[in-house]
């Protein structure tokens, strides 16, 4: 009789396909159940209101327009779960570009931990910029009112929106929403937790102001502006960490940052202060969406002038530190050397900084020397 030892092997598992191996997983199978929701007629009612854009007119074609209807939309309590779906979306196209892009430079690179998160950070947001400065700009140019400036606060309040008008802001607001998971995703220190929040409710701040206000026009070409102005920052800094001694971006970006802030306040102005004044109806009603009276003007300018100030104070300390940093750091080249009277001594002091000192606030700086790998 031949007794038959008993198999060690572990038994046999599903396919890693098709277990979470992390977030982007379990969120891409949570989208993909909105998208096959939509073969089953069952669920095919609620799962396109997270697919789809809501709140669809039609107008019909008139003599004076072209012969085709157009097709527009407006604002409702169901873009919540258009923003929702879609930023489910925004959290697996950032894991997409973070492993098969950022990743790999990062092998190549060999970058310190802070560099490291530093540079996967201008690496999302650059990728996120140009994408909707290119997508922003190509809107006026395809809705034809690029050459007519007054279109930003004529035949106010916006209500209708185009198609690609109405999903550019859907876009935002999903990805800014993103931005809030991806703070636990991606590990960030506490430290850091309180300004990254104060930096993307800004942005959720002012786009679902314009969205909901009707001030779409003017939203989109001041998103455009700011976003131009912060794809260069981020491609600078990029280049900079391939490269210490690239400095041009940087200085172009210095100039363009203030140039931004002056056109962001004379359309805001030009726009809410006169436009808007000038028009017909002064008074406030929900139901067409009209909301140019002198309160909300006056509570339009001051948030945007509220926010263009923090701004600029925000630049000028950053370039009164650097300042400070890059006279500290030649300060000893200016000295007369000390003298020496001990060997190890002496040299241990000068190694070290002036007089035996270290300054360690050099690190915060783009423009400074290689940090420390850990």
């Amino acid at each position: 009789m031949v007794i038959r030892k008993k198999s060690t092997k572990n038994p046999p598992v599903l396919s890693h396909e098709f277990i979470p191996q992390n977030h982007a997983d379990i969120v891409s199978y949570v989208a993909m159940v909105f998208l096959l929701g939509l073969m089953f007629k069952i669920a095919a009612k609620a799962c396109i209101i997270f697919v789809t854009l809501q709140y669809n007119v039609i107008l019909p074609a008139t003599k004076e327009q072209a012969t085709e209807a157009a097709s527009l939309y407006y604002y409702g309590i169901k873009d919540f779960a258009t923003v929702f779906f879609y930023m489910l979306m925004a959290i697996i196209i950032h894991a997409i570009i973070q492993e098969y892009v950022l990743d790999k430079i990062n092998r190549r690179m060999h970058f310190s931990k802070t560099k490291h998160s530093k540079f996967n950070e201008s690496g999302q947001l650059s990728a996120f910029y140009l994408f909707s400065c290119i997508w922003g700009t190509f809107i006026p140019f395809s809705e034809n009112y690029i050459s007519d400036p007054t279109i930003l606060w004529r035949a106010y309040p916006h209500t209708l929106m185009t198609f690609q008008m109405k999903f550019f802001f859907i876009s935002q607001l999903a990805y800014w929403f993103h931005a809030f998971p991806e703070l636990y995703f991606q590990k960030t220190k506490k430290e850091d937790i309180p300004h990254q929040l104060v930096y993307i409710g800004l942005y959720l701040f002012h786009i679902a102001g314009a969205y909901l206000l009707n001030l779409n026009h003017l939203g989109l070409v001041l998103l455009v502006l700011h976003y131009f102005v912060e794809f260069l920052f981020h491609i600078s800094h990029l280049f900079y960490f391939s490269d210490e001694k690239y400095q041009k971006g940087f200085s172009l970006w210095s100039v363009l940052f203030v140039l931004g802030r002056l056109l962001t306040l004379i359309l805001s102005v030009l726009t809410v202060g006169f436009g808007l004044a000038r028009a017909e109806n002064q008074k406030l009603d929900f139901s067409t969406g009209n909301f140019s009276v002198l309160a909300d003007r006056i509570a339009i300018l001051s948030s945007i002038c509220t926010t263009q100030a923090f701004m600029m104070w925000k630049f000028i300390n950053f370039q009164l530190r650097r300042w400070k940093e890059h006279s500290s750091f030649q300060a000893p080249t200016v000295k007369k050397k000390p003298t020496v009277t001990k060997g190890r001594s002496s040299r241990k002091g000068t190694e070290n900084g002036v007089n035996g000192t270290v300054t360690s606030n050099r690190a915060d700086s783009p423009h400074n020397k290689k940090e420390k790998s850990s």
